[in-house]
Order: structure tokens, then C-alpha cells, then sequence
């Protein structure tokens, strides 16, 4: 399937699509997995990620679409969110962080804005990655105990765990209220995550009506010489010691 994704990844430059993919779930549950498998082929350029840290201060006061909106795609790109403007009906939600009014706001505005951008000619994909109870604890304490991998951990991350229950009824009531025609919701069993990576890749795929883009056969040109030229050696004081 990599080797498809290049594929895509060639007719969206030659047909200038526009391509958005939501990737969004519980803590750990393997969003940025499934993103490194993606994007590892592929053109930075042509395809990259926004995974935007926690509004500042200013961004706090500003509408609240506006900090996502620029990370959206030009022509011939492709953008992955890593976590979007969905962490306002998840973690805003459970953790306090916006007001009863913002919550229903958010509601009412999300469907007309996606509506707006798959009407502008991006097309707008949405995963949620579900994971169990029993799961989510088992990886919490894989990266508790692993030093490689407690960076991933944060207070948030801890609290979110005491917190399941809240967040399923969050996730019920978003999936709910925003799976709309334009811009459905798939959700990806993630407990076994290989299996995770690789339905979310398969299913992709058959989301974008992509084809083959012909290339012309590549050639290495001879490299040029001159007789007056001469390499002058590297000065030893500037060269990385060879430990290995």
C-alpha cells in the first residue's frame, strides 16, 4: 500500500486536489502511528501534518476556526491533522476549557464550515480511532514504564484516563451531531494497531478515486569534467570523528 500512496500522492499534484484528513480518538490510541505510516514515503511538501499545540493566548480570543484554517491546503497538497478543531467536542469539552455556550456554538457552526470547505474543493476525511478501556490502560502503562516513551505522557493524558466515561459520552454526542453527507465519520477499530494502520490506509485509498499518472522514463545524465579541476582535501579539525 505504500507504494499506492505514492500513486496518490502523484495524481494529487497533476489534478491540483485539495485533500483534508482528520485524524482524531482517545490518547493513544494510535493516531500518530498511522500518520508516520502514511507520510513516510511521501513528499513532504505535498503531504505534511498540523498538529497544532494548545491555542495561546491570543488564538484564545480570535474565531475559533482561525488558527486551523491556516494549515488548509493548497492545490496538489494533501494535509493530515493530527487531533482538529474536534479537540472543542473531546477534551474542551471534558476538561472545562470552554463554556456551555462555545460547546453548543462549535455544534452549530462545524457542519457549515465543513460544508464550506468540501464546497471550496477540499475533500474532507475523518477518522476516529476507537480503542477499549482495557487497551488504553495497557498502553498508558507501557509508556508509565518505558523511558523511550513517557515523553508521550503528559498531566492531561493521566486525567483523561480517570475521565473514560466522560470522554465516551463526549465522542457519542459529537460522532452524533457532526456525521454529516458531506463529511462522514469512520471510525477504526485501533485495538490491535497493525491491523488499525492498515484498514485506515486500505479504506483511504478507496476514498480517493485516484489513477495512475504516467511519468516519463527517468535518465541520469553523465556527470560533467574538467581536466583543471582538483578536489582539495577536508581540513581533519572539521570532520566527525568515525566512532563507528
Amino acid at each position: 500500500m505504500q507504494g499506492e500512496l505514492v500513486k496518490l500522492q502523484d495524481w494529487v499534484v497533476r489534478t491540483n486536489h485539495k485533500v483534508v484528513i482528520l485524524f482524531d480518538g482517545r490518547d493513544a490510541a494510535g493516531k500518530g502511528g498511522v500518520i508516520k505510516r502514511i507520510t513516510q514515503r511521501l513528499n513532504p511538501r505535498v503531504c505534511r501534518v498540523a498538529a497544532l499545540p494548545a491555542p495561546n493566548d491570543r488564538e484564545r480570543t480570535q474565531w475559533y476556526f482561525q488558527r486551523y484554517i491556516a494549515h488548509l491546503p493548497a492545490a496538489g497538497e494533501i494535509v493530515l491533522f493530527d487531533r482538529s478543531w474536534y479537540n472543542r467536542a473531546g477534551v474542551e469539552r471534558v476538561m472545562g476549557f470552554c463554556t456551555d455556550d462555545q460547546y453548543e456554538e462549535f455544534f452549530r457552526t462545524v457542519p457549515e464550515f465543513e460544508r464550506m470547505l468540501v464546497r471550496s474543493g477540499i475533500q474532507l476525511i475523518k477518522y476516529w480511532f476507537s480503542i477499549s478501556d482495557e487497551e488504553q490502560h495497557l498502553r498508558f502503562l507501557g509508556r508509565i514504564h518505558d523511558p523511550l516513551k513517557q515523553w508521550k505522557l503528559s498531566p492531561m493524558d493521566l486525567e483523561s484516563r480517570r475521565r473514560w466515561e466522560e470522554y465516551t459520552k463526549a465522542k457519542e454526542v459529537m460522532l452524533e451531531r457532526t456525521h454529516i453527507a458531506e463529511a462522514p465519520w469512520w471510525v477504526v477499530q485501533a485495538v490491535d494497531k497493525k491491523k488499525a494502520r492498515l484498514n485506515c490506509i486500505h479504506r483511504l485509498l478507496r476514498q480517493m478515486h485516484y489513477e495512475e499518472v504516467e511519468h516519463a522514463p527517468i535518465v541520469l545524465p553523465p556527470r560533467v569534467r574538467h581536466e583543471d579541476y582538483v578536489r582539495h582535501p577536508v581540513p581533519q579539525e572539521i570532520v566527525v570523528p568515525e566512532v563507528y
